[in-house]
């Protein structure tokens, strides 16, 4: 008998644990080529926003080793357009269709948040708190408790379904964000969400991305990714969703170890546009020659 992939995140329920990374893998129909989207335990779609944004200049991308940066600036055509011409194009596809919602104020989270809750086949939400608050400076919502409560109180009050707030790593205390976005209500967090990182062109003399700085990903940052996700599930009686440099189906396992209940991957989807199916089939094999019977008997399996 084959192990049981089945994952329940506060009442999302999911087939399998794998999930996208917002922003690797676009409305997913993009994707459809590769991989069956009906197949996956969810998709989450690029950061949407409020009104249109055009994102940063170019050069927004950059390779590292094992990794890479980018600054992209959620560039999207708005959370209206996404409703009015792209959830036409999914709502009827068998997944968990997940938006990945930004802003620049409670306000924007909030307002936007209320648009997408009259969907009726999108049942959840992921907060993007790493965006900077227009209002203090610039400092970004996720790395303070007093900036991450504001956003989830805010879209709390509009929001009615399933609430993922995905968490900044830039933070001196994640266990301490966590705490503070599940008492406001989170339904389930995910981290990690980029490190801020740079790169430098020395024939230029002058950093690579064209505002000096964008979020670091891929393998080099799982190490980092998979302590955090420790230390969080640790810390919050709400599920964790692990993400950070995710590549193969041990990857994963690695994660879900550590006290994730489902995972999303990220950067691996630009290297291999199948790589979802092949974890998913990959954590399957894994259980099997394992002797166990379903996936959950590994979440926060370590000691």
């Amino acid at each position: 008998m084959k192990p049981n992939l089945n994952i329940d995140i506060a009442g999302l329920h999911l087939q399998n644990p794998v999930t996208t990374a917002s922003g690797t893998f676009g409305y997913g129909l993009e994707f459809q080529d590769f991989v069956k989207l009906d197949e996956l335990g969810g998709i989450i779609v690029k950061g949407t926003t409020l009104k249109p944004r055009e994102g940063n200049d170019y050069p927004r991308m950059a390779e590292t080793a094992m990794g890479m940066l980018n600054c992209v600036g959620l560039q999207n055509k708005g959370v209206d357009y996404f409703c009015e011409h792209i959830y036409p194009q999914i709502k009827d596809i068998k997944t968990n269709w997940i938006v990945n919602v930004s802003g620049s104020s409670p306000e924007d989270y909030a307002e936007c948040a209320a648009r997408i809750d009259q969907l009726e086949h999108i049942p959840a939400i992921e907060l993007n708190i790493s965006c900077p608050n227009v209002k203090d400076g610039g400092m970004a919502f996720g790395v303070s408790c007093a900036g991450a409560e504001s956003v989830v109180k805010a879209v709390r009050k509009r929001y009615h379904k399933t609430l993922i707030v995905k968490l900044s790593p830039n933070v001196t205390d994640i266990a301490e964000i966590a705490r503070a976005v599940e008492a406001s209500g989170a339904d389930a967090v995910s981290l990690i969400n980029t490190l801020m990182g740079m790169a430098v062109d020395i024939e230029k003399r002058k950093r690579v991305l064209s505002i000096g700085t964008g979020g670091l990903s891929g393998p080099c940052v799982k190490p980092v990714a998979l302590r955090m996700v420790y230390q969080v599930a640790h810390a919050v009686k709400i599920p964790v969703i692990g993400l950070g440099g995710i590549m193969t189906a041990e990857d994963a396992i690695e994660f879900m170890m550590c006290g994730a209940s489902a995972i999303e991957i990220g950067t691996a989807n630009f290297i291999d546009p199948a790589v979802t199916i092949k974890v998913r089939d990959g954590i399957a094999r894994w259980l099997e020659d394992h002797g166990c019977q379903s996936v959950q008997e590994i979440i926060g399996a370590i000691e």
